[in-house]
């Protein structure tokens, strides 16, 4: 008999992982019941906002095998750190070839992987498993993007004919997280951080409306990447201040600054581009999404900064810095744009509604492994763009085995 409700157990209980746990309001016939995180305090934060919410009834476990054991556990969701994800698989996939636990599915967050290697091992172990598998890539669920996209191929590539060129970007003033910075921990820098998104996005609006991705072909990757902010000193001592000296940008820069032009053919054989831009370094209210979709008489825009909703403070209101009007947040003073309900507008509900349903009903889902393990690869061929400084042809020979040298702590443009 198919399940009716499903139990969802949570690993990790940091920043991405308190987007879906608010996400969790707007989702049907799942509760949260666990949280595993190796740090006592972010699992406590973790299981107020769940309590206080009213989205489940959840406990800490002490670990991921004792989470997964429990019968009533149906689903987890990989919300921990890049460098521990493989690991973290790993144990889940033990425990369920031993017996000792049963999984509807497995979601993870974005990257699959830091590179092609992890990322083809997280697919391969899913199905080892034999579990349906998600790929958490929030924004191909964004409101504005979906309603977008279906307006502009139901209307105008109907009568003029399919877009053509996709632009995303995404660009904040740095992660919250020391880890983020570190080349070794994260895969890379802004490319593998944020690049991860505005490819997926692009490709998701180029791709027509329930077709399988594989419609489109990646033939070539051309990509640029620098440090332009942060590897300057005053700005190098922020990130080894906050690490405790452990982040040494002016000797192990990860790029804050990353470019990449991706160009596809579809099954006619028609070329297609797509543009990203993702940054570390940009300094406005927050963060800022914005994308663009173009075709022979139509373009899409969105920009997630042009909220609904704005605030003006005078000079005269002062208080501490903070989060609450959006984002990566950098002021509070002066006219600010505030986003309504961050957890909806960028996708998270969608995307976790979503996924719980395709559990439900026993289905693999649309956005799965295999479409995070495609945009590693593509990740992985712009920073081999970066670091030939050439375009790359699609897929080039030694991806499987390619780590950036930015992962090695080898890559410094100022040194070059």
């Amino acid at each position: 008999m198919a399940k009716k409700r499903l139990g969802v157990g949570i690993i990790g209980g940091g920043f991405v992982a308190k987007f879906h746990i608010r996400s969790w309001v707007g989702v049907r016939d799942a509760d949260i019941l666990g949280i595993v995180d190796l740090n006592e305090e972010t699992a406590r934060a973790a299981l107020a906002l769940i309590k206080k919410l009213n989205v489940g009834e959840a406990k800490a476990y002490k670990s991921i095998t004792e989470m997964v054991s429990n019968p009533a556990i149906d689903a987890v969701w990989i919300c921990i750190p890049n460098f521990a994800r493989l690991e973290v698989m790993e144990e889940i996939v033990h425990a369920l070839q031993n017996g000792k636990a049963e999984l509807i599915g497995i979601t993870c967050e974005k990257p699959l992987g830091r590179n092609v290697k992890e990322a083809r091992r997280m697919l391969e172990l899913a199905q080892k498993a034999k579990v349906l598998d998600g790929y958490l890539e929030n924004q191909v669920f964004c409101p504005a993007v979906v309603r977008g996209k279906e307006i502009v191929w139901t209307r105008g590539a109907a009568i003029a004919g399919r877009p053509y060129l996709a632009r995303a970007a995404e660009e904040h003033s740095g992660p919250h997280m020391p880890w983020f910075w570190e080349g070794a921990l994260q895969g890379g820098g802004v490319i593998n951080d944020m690049m991860c998104h505005s490819v997926e996005e692009a490709r998701f609006m180029l791709t027509p409306p329930g077709a399988k991705r594989n419609v489109l072909t990646p033939v070539k990757v051309t990509a640029y990447a620098s440090c332009l902010k942060w590897q300057n000193p005053q700005y190098a001592k922020i990130l080894a201040d906050q690490s405790g000296g452990k982040t040494d940008y002016l000797n192990r820069p990860a790029e804050d600054f990353g470019r990449s032009l991706i160009e596809y053919r579809d099954e006619r054989g028609e070329k297609l581009v797509v543009e990203t831009t993702t940054s570390w370094c940009f300094v406005g209210a927050g963060l800022r999404l914005s994308m663009e979709l173009l075709g022979p008489e139509y373009s899409l825009s969105i920009n997630t900064l042009d909220s609904g909703l704005r605030i003006f403070f005078s000079r005269n209101v002062k208080g501490q810095a903070g989060e609450d009007l959006v984002e990566k947040q950098n002021a509070e003073m002066g006219l600010m744009p505030v986003v309504g309900s961050e957890e909806m507008e960028y996708g998270y509900t969608a995307e976790d509604r979503y996924m719980v349903q395709s559990f439900l009903a026993g289905k693999r889902p649309e956005e799965n492994f295999s479409d995070g393990v495609n945009v590693t690869e593509l990740l992985m061929t712009a920073y081999m763009s970066v670091e030939q400084e050439k375009t790359i042809p699609f897929p080039p020979p030694g991806l499987e085995s390619f780590v950036p040298a930015v992962a090695q702590g080898k890559w410094n443009p100022r040194k070059r």
